[in-house]
């Protein structure tokens, strides 16, 4: 598939809304554990049922990841995977697959190569968003004027600490869709998904008709469909895969991702 014929973000929830669906945003590394393993991986999840596909770009400084997505990343730039390695790779594989793709990075390695020159390569390489989880909402604009230049959509992160008025802001500016943040803290698999994403889902839809995607911490079919009962249009979901992905031989982690990917979907699909 050809970047002109893939949906963007936004066209694909469109799509979702209009079959009263709710998206599936699978996260994996890229590189972990390589990036053949990588290329597979996407193929599958796409075709057992996600919508979206967020691809994280390993970094050394991880931030806003928890201990399973960092072990992740350090395994992928241990074993020498650069920025370069992964967009050849997404060069070969994107075409095949039906799902837009969100490239999961941080801002210092953008500002590096240069704002302009990373996002022409990226698109090239078939990236429709890109989610920066330490990028400013003060300096947002360094990223998102350029970035509509290139049909790239800019995803921003809400927080549960965010306040009504930076809500405000944030769903104004975010394109494709926002990201909830469902807990305080960093990436990782929680039991229960705090109910204060209820009260968060109420509060950005009264400022916004964007679509909303929950993340950090949803771990299971049933998290999913609550947050879909809740009112999100997307349920992202990391470390589940990540954790998959690394149990037993590289076959069994994919059969498992696949396995994992289709019940996820399946929680989150009307009958009928």
């Amino acid at each position: 598939m050809t970047a002109a014929t893939r949906p963007s973000i936004a066209e694909k929830f469109i799509y979702l809304r209009d079959r009263a669906q709710c998206a599936l945003i699978p996260f994996i590394t890229a590189g972990d554990p390589d990036l053949k393993t990588t290329a597979a991986a996407l193929q599958i999840l796409d075709q057992r049922g996600a919508d979206i596909i967020e691809l994280g770009v390993p970094y050394s400084d991880p931030l806003a990841d928890g201990p399973v997505i960092q072990a992740a990343a350090t395994r992928a730039l241990a074993n020498g995977t650069k920025l370069e390695a992964v967009l050849a790779m997404m060069h070969e594989v994107v075409p095949r697959i039906k799902a837009p793709i969100v490239l999961f990075t941080y801002y210092n390695p953008i500002l590096n190569r240069g704002i302009d020159q990373f996002l022409q390569e990226i698109k090239a390489a078939g990236a429709s968003g890109l989610v920066v989880p330490d990028l400013p909402l003060e300096e947002s604009d360094t990223l998102l004027k350029p970035a509509e230049k290139y049909g790239i959509e800019v995803i921003l992160l809400v927080a549960p600490t965010s306040s009504p008025e930076r809500i405000k802001a944030i769903a104004a500016q975010s394109q494709g869709f926002i990201y909830l943040v469902s807990t305080t803290g960093v990436t990782g698999m929680r039991s229960q998904v705090q109910g204060k994403v209820r009260e968060m889902l109420l509060q950005l839809r009264q400022v916004t008709d964007k679509p909303i995607g929950v993340g950090f911490g949803i771990s299971q079919p049933d998290q999913a469909k609550q947050m879909m009962e809740w009112g999100a249009d997307g349920a992202i979901v990391g470390s589940a895969f990540v954790k998959r992905l690394n149990e037993g031989s590289t076959v069994e982690g994919l059969r498992s991702i696949g396995e994992f990917c289709q019940s996820l979907k399946a929680a989150i699909t009307p009958e009928g």
